[in-house]
């Protein structure tokens, strides 16, 4: 007898791989837009097409047994397969071309990732992408010089902008153990872009207000200079936890005031835009919400609070 082949309901995938990545499919059922009894009759069809347990009881919530971390991965690569080929799909006969430009902060990991797949889905388009401050491509945004722009939020946003996470500023030292090369008592060394710089800002308001003394030690033009300065001890600096190389770290100091969030901005020059531009955002979208949910402090793996 030919042998019965099970397929496995991609969308049923997502939603299980969607509640992983928040926490909680009571999340899920909120940014899928659906009900939890939907969500817990998706989650049961799963485990009734794998014939296998995949969530155990632990604690006050769940957590996924071996069989559903295996799932997990697998469900992982198949939504990836699904979503690449349709952009594949879609784009094969687009040419042309799009202008992006990006934070330094994005330039390392978020970037080739962005470039990789769009790349593989659209070889036609031509990509021309630049890399440089906040008000410097707020610049090249007010000019007509970008079609999408991936930026930090400053209020001043233009009219065509959709904001893509909320993500917490915060105090960033050296890893491995390193200790900042100054004296409790002489004021805090600050490494910083020149003014104006918004998380400058934020963290010299903060500390005058909670009146501990600063310096700016360091000054650079680049984040990465900004970044090799705090890894050698000269200074602290304020970025947000996305991107942030593996010589630095969110410093967990008791002692220094607490940061606001910042939104992180998708800017969109053209309220029509050409369906080269529409696939280059989607694929900026989801990185980006890739990166977020996997960016630490960011509710993620094995661990769902509930099927509801």
């Amino acid at each position: 007898m030919p042998r019965k082949h099970v397929n496995l309901d991609l969308d049923v995938l997502r939603t299980f791989v969607t509640g992983v990545d928040l926490g909680s499919y009571g999340k899920a059922a909120e940014h899928l837009s659906r009900s939890p009894s939907a969500i817990s009759s998706q989650l049961r069809k799963l485990e009734q097409q794998t014939g296998t347990v995949i969530f155990q009881k632990s604690g006050r919530g769940l957590s996924l047994t071996e069989a559903g971390e295996v799932l997990l991965v697998q469900a992982r690569r198949l939504l990836d397969l699904n979503d690449e080929t349709v952009t594949r799909l879609r784009g094969l006969n687009l040419d042309g071309q799009v202008r992006l430009g990006m934070q330094e902060d994005f330039a390392e990991g978020i970037l080739p990732e962005v470039l990789g797949r769009f790349v593989r889905s659209h070889p036609k388009i031509r990509i021309e992408v630049r890399v440089a401050r906040n008000r410097v491509l707020r610049e090249a945004v007010d000019a007509g010089q970008l079609d999408l722009a991936l930026l930090w939020d400053d209020g001043s946003a233009p009219q065509h902008m959709c904001r893509l996470a909320e993500m917490p500023m915060v105090w960033i030292g050296p890893a491995h153990n390193r200790s900042l090369a100054f004296q409790p008592a002489d004021p805090l060394p600050l490494a910083a872009f020149e003014a104006p710089c918004l998380f400058r800002t934020e963290g010299t308001t903060h500390l005058d207000a909670a009146k501990v003394p600063w310096r700016v030690a360091f000054t650079s033009p680049s984040l990465s200079g900004l970044y090799a300065a705090v890894s050698a001890g000269l200074g602290v600096t304020i970025r947000t936890p996305l991107g942030l190389p593996s010589t630095v770290q969110v410093m967990q100091d008791g002692t220094l005031p607490e940061l606001r969030t910042v939104p992180l901005a998708l800017y969109q020059v053209d309220p029509n835009p050409s369906a080269a531009i529409t696939l280059l955002k989607e694929i900026v979208q989801q990185v980006i919400a890739d990166a977020v949910l996997n960016s630490p402090g960011t509710p993620r793996c094995s661990q769902a609070s509930g099927k509801d």
